[in-house]
């Protein structure tokens, strides 16, 4: 419909009011199987006049027997929902308003195109993941593969059960072979084989943060019969409650891992897409952002075998939730029996994969409930997350279990316990300390903001320009808050760049877009170097959201055309592996953070200067330092020089004698600094509110193998360097440039770009942009 004209964001038809219908013609003889890998929702199949299966589940996967004999017609039957539900009866200890309507309890689909201020109507109705016709030949079917790995620290362990139907009831020799090492499989019964095989001294399975993603093809062999498993890692995983038992850190392989990344949203809320082109360009754009974990939320969908493929391969560990969210669900035995048989096809299908870390048994359900003042015991719903504990620990008892997003405190959505969704800094609008203060153990969300699309201007991307009335149709809102996220990001932006956002925004729109661009990025940047710290109590942090739902300013770091935004940017210098960074301390001074999260030693130097009007520099001080492999170390700033020096004027002898402080770490071999930073870090004294000035910022565009490039030098600090071309963006973009050194920055061809580079360089502080163009 929407690729005929038919259906559109702006006026988006309903589809739950009326029975939708799919035919196709099947060509075929003998015995057959129908894969329906999933239906949106309530379902009927039908094999000519013959209805073959009956599905009341989008989230469950069917295989159905059936005999061809030539031509067929498969007719798909797909009942309208909204009548359905209106005739649900049951009243519910709590009504939230997320999603609406309430029966959307009663029914297992996504609640996706059901939550007004969050996302476009878009109703998922029909066959949104493949169908297949499968044709039974062959001497054996496997009927079902049972693998598990484990891994010690130095071995791994592969357990293999495999269950077969053989045609000619024969039990030939069988074998199972994983990195080099082959082991027998062993005939149980007349259906059924099992095998053992220790892989001494095996490459392990890590975060790409802090090491490879290593990968092992498994193969089965029965008798001449070659099987693929696919395949699989080994790795260890375990959680560190820390002294208190309040805590909440996963340990990858022995070693504690910051988990930092994204809440996922699917790549196209029309299609569903599932297969790899769906998933690879944003899984990959997470994984350069830095990022080691994505957040797959109830309020989503279950994605395709494709997407734990790729985060197998990327490095990226996965928290899943159970498609549960908000709702005081039912517990009759037929829903139960649904939600387990959801999970159970979930967990056998990703069996192999080690990236799934975490299941979850949904996102705010105690929240809402004790948020709607209900008493202690109705927050919980026990019988429902036993009945996923109790198929996780079955069927994948390597990854962790966590009862409900948030969870864990005296509250559900304390902070300072388990698992917590933090808006204290964001929706809140607490102050940027606040990110220490609230004690932060585990953010499984956090940093909401309407974060602004690059490129917005005459109405670009399908969204009208700031001041237009439909502007604001794409800022996200909770349902019945009297603010929303614009609202949110405008506090921050008068709080840091002492503005007023109203009158800018209509005195010059221009301006407030790019600050309204850098202040959500330069709020993200400081939140993660203090959860980051050593001596934080903090373990990890997903921001929400990964990608727009719709064009727009929503919460997604990507806009919905797979576009970074600046806040994208700014998780790619928060996220480093190896990372510097600065906090204030008040009267103790700075303090200077060094982690390095690598496998290897790194051997660096740590260089702070001062400087006065962006230019002249007013104190340095220089120390070599070692980073030893997995460490955090802090360091106060004062102890880098023999003489005090104000770096923070805390103290308030006179007029602050700076207006930012730098820090660079740089990688050392001897006497000899690489000219490229590892990473830098920043503080303003005086605010982010720096004077607009000639820069004396160049540009000089670079045409090589790897293609367009700028060199970028300036005279005095420029803040949020950022490039515009309506042919290319920036590789890296919103960064700030100290002077006396040069910063190369990548061009990225937009898609059908054929000509040489032409734009501007902008940097928030300079008084104009500075025009470049390249030779073709």
């Amino acid at each position: 419909m929407r690729d005929a004209g038919l259906w559109s964001f702006d006026a988006p038809a309903p589809l739950h009011d009326r029975d939708v219908v799919y035919r196709t013609r099947l060509n075929g003889h003998g015995a057959h199987s129908l894969r329906f890998h999933g239906l949106a929702t309530l379902a009927e199949a039908w094999l000519d006049d013959t209805r073959i299966l009956t599905s009341d589940s989008m989230f469950l996967a069917h295989e159905v027997p059936v005999t061809l004999g030539g031509e067929a017609t498969l007719t798909l039957r797909f009942r309208a929902l909204h009548p359905d539900l209106a005739a649900r009866k049951g009243r519910a200890r709590w009504r939230p308003r997320l999603a609406e309507p309430a029966g959307l309890r009663f029914v297992r689909t996504t609640l996706l195109g059901h939550m007004p201020g969050w996302c476009p109507a878009v109703h998922a109705v029909g066959p949104f993941r493949p169908v297949e016709l499968v044709a039974d030949a062959g001497p054996l079917r496997v009927r079902a593969a049972d693998l598990r790995t484990a891994y010690d620290g130095r071995d791994g362990r592969l357990t293999l059960t495999l269950t077969v139907d053989s045609r000619d009831g024969a039990r030939p020799p069988a074998t199972v072979e994983v990195a080099g090492q082959t082991a027998a499989l062993a005939w149980i019964d007349a259906d059924t084989l099992r095998g053992d095989l220790t892989i001494p001294g095996v490459e392990p399975w890590w975060p790409h943060t802090h090491g490879a993603p290593a990968l092992h093809a498994v193969a089965a062999r029965i008798g001449d019969t070659r099987i693929d498993l696919g395949r699989t890692g080994f790795r260890s995983l375990e959680v560190d409650r820390g002294p208190d038992g309040q805590g909440f850190a996963l340990v990858v392989n022995g070693e504690r891992i910051f988990a930092r990344g994204a809440c996922w949203t699917p790549p196209d809320i029309v299609g569903l897409s599932g297969d790899r082109a769906a998933y690879e360009p944003g899984l990959t754009l997470l994984r350069d952002a830095g990022a080691n974990m994505v957040r797959v939320g109830g309020t989503m969908l279950y994605e395709a075998d494709a997407f734990f493929d790729l985060c197998d391969e990327l490095g990226i560990l996965v928290w899943q939730d159970a498609m549960l969210a908000n709702f005081d669900y039912p517990t009759d035995a037929a829903f139960l029996d649904g939600v387990r048989a959801e999970i159970a096809q979930l967990l056998d299908r990703t069996q192999a994969s080690p990236s799934l870390a975490v299941l979850c048994g949904g996102s705010e359900m105690e929240q809402q409930a004790a948020m709607l003042g209900l008493a202690r015991a109705a927050w919980a719903q026990p019988v429902l997350m036993e009945t996923l504990q109790g198929e996780l620990a079955v069927r994948r008892p390597d990854a962790v279990f966590v009862p409900n997003s948030p969870s864990g405190g005296a509250l559900p959505f304390i902070a300072d316990s388990g698992v917590s969704h933090y808006y204290g800094v964001g929706a809140y609008q607490r102050p940027l300390d606040d990110a220490r203060r609230a004690g932060v153990r585990f953010a499984a969300e956090c940093l909401a903001f309407s974060h602004v699309p690059d490129g917005l201007s005459d109405g670009a991307l399908g969204v009208p320009a700031v001041h237009h009335p439909r502007w604001k149709e794409r800022v996200p809102r909770d349902t019945g808050a009297s603010w929303d996220f614009e609202d949110v990001r405008d506090h921050y932006l008068e709080t840091l760049y002492a503005v007023d956002p109203r009158r800018l925004r209509y005195e010059d729109p221009d301006r407030y877009l790019r600050l309204s661009r850098a202040v959500t990025g330069e709020v993200i940047e400081s939140v993660f170097g203090e959860w980051r710290r050593a001596g934080s109590t903090c373990a990890g942090g997903l921001v929400w959201l990964w990608r727009d739902l719709w064009p727009g300013a929503g919460w997604g770091v990507v806009a919905s055309d797979g576009t970074p935004k600046a806040a994208w940017h700014a998780m790619r210098r928060a996220f480093r592996p190896v990372q510097a960074a600065l906090t204030d301390e008040g009267v103790n001074g700075l303090a200077v953070h060094l982690l390095n999260e690598t496998a290897a030693a790194i051997p660096a130097v740590v260089t702070l200067t001062a400087l006065r009007d962006g230019a002249v520099p007013v104190f340095r001080a220089e120390r070599a330092v070692a980073l030893p492999p997995r460490s955090a170390q802090t360091i106060p700033a004062a102890a880098l020089s023999d003489r005090f020096f104000d770096l923070t004027h805390a103290y308030r002898f006179g007029p602050a004698a700076h207006d930012v402080v730098v820090l660079t770490l740089t990688r050392s071999e001897g006497a000899e600094t690489d000219a490229e930073p590892i990473a830098q870090s920043f503080h303003f004294p005086k605010g982010r509110a720096l004077p607009r000035a000639d820069l004396g910022l160049t540009v000089e565009v670079r045409h090589g193998e790897d293609g367009w490039a700028l060199t970028l030098t300036t005279r005095r600090f420029a803040c949020s360097v950022h490039v515009e071309d309506d042919g290319y963006r920036a590789q890296d973009a919103w960064f700030h440039l100290p002077p006396g050194a040069a910063r190369t920055v990548r061009l990225l061809p937009r898609a059908g770009t054929t000509k040489a580079p032409d734009g501007e360089v902008h940097a928030l502080n300079a008084s104009a942009p500075i025009r470049y163009r390249g030779n073709a």
